[in-house]
């Protein structure tokens, strides 16, 4: 039985930007919270800075945590053809399930982008819903093309273009994971292994 998840992210900077995301992620994986809590399991997110970090520290509770259920969660950068364990097949994870392996494709801003609503009330007056790619699997959209569409978007509302450190996290807090599941598989495939692990 798993005691606890934890989740090993990629994103934050300093202390202060990392504290907001691993609220943010909290708030995005409530359904998966709410399922531990129900169970008495925990269910731990750490904000890690760059990919790299995020793969050591994932690596390093293997044996920090032997007894939690371990997962790297970092942004694909391109697009993935195959398993996430294959798309990072440049860092050393052949010992590792699979399903410990996850991806935001290609990039988390895909996930906001997924939930238009969200960012029309989140950015108000101003924000030009037609500059938001309407691709039905936001991860098909390049990762070079992620971050200019929110910005086209945002650059007249008052809140102004939409900038990682600033609007990132309290974005991700707010948009409907339901929505983002429908339309980022890698997403639902992490929300359904979380919730497998707790079931078991």
């Amino acid at each position: 039985m798993v005691k606890e998840i934890r989740i090993y992210v990629e994103g934050g900077g300093g202390k202060e930007s990392k504290a907001l995301m691993r609220r943010a992620f909290g708030r995005f994986l409530s359904e998966v919270g709410s399922e531990a809590w129900e169970r008495e399991r925990g269910l731990q997110v750490v904000a890690c800075g760059s990919r790299e970090a995020a793969h050591e520290k994932f690596q390093r509770a293997r044996t920090e945590h032997p007894t939690a259920f371990n997962v790297l969660l970092v942004d694909s950068e391109a697009p993935v053809t195959g398993t996430a364990r294959d798309h990072l097949r440049g860092w050393n994870l052949d010992s590792i399930m699979e399903t410990q392996v996850h991806l935001m494709v290609q990039a988390m801003e895909a996930w906001l982008i997924a939930d238009p609503d969200t960012l029309a009330r989140f950015y108000g007056q101003g924000f030009a819903a037609n500059a938001i790619p309407r691709t039905k699997n936001v991860e098909t959209i390049p990762k070079d093309d992620l971050v200019p569409a929110l910005k086209r978007a945002t650059r007249g509302t008052t809140k102004g273009e939409y900038h990682k450190t600033r609007h990132a996290f309290d974005l991700l807090a707010q948009i409907d994971p339901a929505k983002v599941r429908s339309r980022a598989p890698h997403c639902e495939r992490l929300f359904q292994t979380l919730l497998q692990q707790l079931a078991s």
